[in-house]
């Protein structure tokens, strides 16, 4: 029996747990190795061998050891491509650079204002920290932005990057799952028709409710 990959860090955390999504969708073993980041385990120099930026996720597959969530997804999705959901990442070059162009709005448009949201509403009360009106406000519009692009794109098709649940999708769940569980700006997405569809449907997967249970499980 093959060892199973390595994630370290908390489930809690919105980089592994896109992470943990992709490997339950891919039906891959893997093993958790908690990360206590209060005691800044994550800047250890053992840890640092392996994330050299100091952040989670950290991943291992036998030798070789990776960081930052997306490219540890496709690289799951590529070299388990037999396994588990075969079109996550799609079959063919063009369906691969749809669901690539996805997975990079979300990098890039999506993640940015979507974090800071996360972090001001959902953790800045738990860690009793002030937030910052004016960046909420400031990104909330952001966001506001990209989900009406989303809005469009979702009455054109089922999915973001076509009918097929993909990794553009998945990359989503994270920061998705927090605004409109952890937050009172789930709004955003469920008030609008196509985005709210869309949201139910992917929260809605079992991989994704296994990863909110261990979500669960390690607060």
């Amino acid at each position: 029996m093959a060892t199973p990959v390595k994630v370290h860090g908390p489930p809690l955390s919105t980089a592994v747990s896109r992470v943990l999504a992709c490997l339950i969708e891919k039906d891959v073993p893997f093993q958790l190795i908690p990360v206590n980041m209060a005691k800044g385990e994550h800047k250890s120099p053992d840890f640092l061998k392996i994330q050299p930026f100091g952040q989670v996720p950290a991943f291992q597959d036998e030798a070789i050891s990776l960081f930052e969530s997306r490219a540890i997804c496709r690289y799951v999705c590529e070299k388990y491509a037999e396994k588990g959901n075969k079109g996550l990442y799609g079959t063919n070059p063009l369906a691969k650079a749809s669901i690539d162009q996805w997975v990079e709005a979300e990098g890039q448009s999506f993640n940015p204002p979507s974090s800071v949201l996360v972090f001001q509403l959902a953790f800045a009360p738990r860690m009793k920290l002030k937030q910052d009106e004016s960046l909420i406000s400031q990104n909330e519009t952001k966001l506001e932005k990209v989900l009406e692009v989303y809005e469009k794109r979702l009455g054109e098709s089922r999915f973001l990057a076509g009918d097929e649940f993909s990794l553009a999708d998945l990359s989503h769940l994270p920061n998705a799952h927090y605004l409109v569980t952890a937050t009172d700006r789930g709004e955003m997405f469920t008030s609008k028709k196509n985005v709210g569809r869309w949201w139910g449907e992917i929260s809605s997967r079992d991989s994704w409710k296994k990863v909110v249970d261990m979500q669960k499980q390690s607060t």
